[in-house]
């Protein structure tokens, strides 16, 4: 397996509570890296050649705004291309989001800035705005996450039933105990395949706090700060794997049957049963499955 690019989890905090947030973000969650952590992780990152970009998210990165500054200078020293995701707090006035941002000019190559009903009360806010206009003047690529609630269709798999310029709902974590009940349910055996992730050459995955490499939020296929990135990588068997390898073979439906678990009858997605199937596996799995702050247990 070869990555491309690492995905840097800051923080599991979060200063909102949306009920869409798979990785049940919120003011009480726990888990922050470390200046050194980052330094090792970006050491191990440049070992492995062919990965080209960091990004740093959460939680809310800018929660640890000096350390996520300094995080950003380090990679792009050592060449990378840099990027953060944010929900955008911080951006009070334009002038104000000047400010935040003045000091990323030229290490930053873009940020992505949550703007929908679970962040704010209206789609496109203000916040959202301020960011935009300020980064647009400071000459830094800036884009919106915005996420639909499950009344606009995103419960449903055609991109086509979805507001133009937003995002399904992912029912997992948080979001499969909030907002499941609100989706249309499929039979649990249907969902017979990952439709989100590449289990097998994912090209990105996730560092967490923790130095868990999640191939899917909640998936850990090791530790980086037990081994190293490279060696993950090298010894990574996706069909040998207990949970990726199920997933390969039929999805969710197949980690369901294989380890004979009783699903209810109707899921609102794949996202769902499989988060349902890894919470019931986790005694089982708790290496794997890990760590707890994805599984709304901290």
């Amino acid at each position: 397996m070869q990555l491309t690019g690492l995905h840097l989890l800051l923080t599991y905090k979060c200063n909102f509570e949306c009920d869409h947030c798979f990785l049940w973000g919120s003011p009480w969650q726990s888990g922050t890296m470390t200046l050194a952590q980052i330094k090792d992780i970006l050491r191990q990152a440049r070992e492995h050649n062919s990965i080209k970009s960091i990004y740093f998210e959460g939680g809310e990165p800018f929660l640890y705004y000096p350390i996520l500054l300094k995080g950003i200078q380090l990679a792009k020293e050592l060449g990378f291309e840099t990027g953060i995701v944010s929900n955008g707090y911080w951006a009070t006035t334009q002038k104000d989001a000047l400010e935040w941002l003045r000091p990323f000019v030229g290490i930053l190559d873009s940020i992505s800035v949550s703007s929908d009903l679970y962040h704010y009360d209206e789609e496109l806010s203000r916040q959202a705005q301020n960011a935009q206009e300020a980064a647009q003047e400071l000459g830094i690529s800036l884009g919106f996450i915005s996420i639909a609630q499950p009344e606009d269709g995103s419960a449903e798999s055609g991109v086509g039933q979805l507001p133009e310029g937003m995002s399904g709902i992912k029912y997992q974590g948080r979001a499969a105990a909030k907002l499941a009940e609100c989706a249309k349910g499929h039979p649990w055996q249907s969902f017979t395949k990952c439709p989100y992730e590449d289990l097998r050459e994912p090209g990105r995955v996730h560092i967490d706090p923790f130095g868990h490499m999640h191939i899917c939020q909640g998936i850990s296929i090791g530790n980086l700060f037990e081994t190293s990135i490279n060696e993950i990588c090298a010894t990574y068997n996706p069909d040998a794997h207990p949970i990726t390898g199920v997933l390969l073979k039929s999805g969710p439906a197949e980690l369901a049957a294989q380890y004979q678990l009783s699903p209810q009858q109707n899921y609102a997605d794949a996202c769902h049963l499989c988060d349902w199937a890894r919470r019931e596996l986790r005694p089982q799995f708790n290496q794997i499955l890990a760590p707890d702050q994805i599984y709304g247990e901290f």
